[in-house]
């Protein structure tokens, strides 16, 4: 894959500004922007979602062996 350098990224700028002008280049980033930053919140709720799963069925199944090792006695 060819390295894509300074001049590279500098044509390309060029070349966006050009095709869309300077307020849609803006309004194309702010989208991305925020974006990204949602997939990254919705990512992180997820995690937060499995491990509320994940807890409560922990807790379950060690009072049920206190459960039975009290009947046990």
């Amino acid at each position: 894959m060819p390295n894509v350098g300074p001049t590279e990224l500098l044509l390309i700028v060029l070349v966006a500004l050009l095709v869309f002008g300077a307020g849609r280049v803006a309004d194309i980033g702010k989208g991305l922007g925020q974006g990204i930053k949602n997939f990254k919140q919705g990512l992180k709720e997820a995690n937060e979602i499995d491990a509320e799963k994940k807890l409560p069925e922990k807790s379950a199944s060690t009072s049920v062996a206190k459960e039975d090792a009290a009947k046990a006695s």
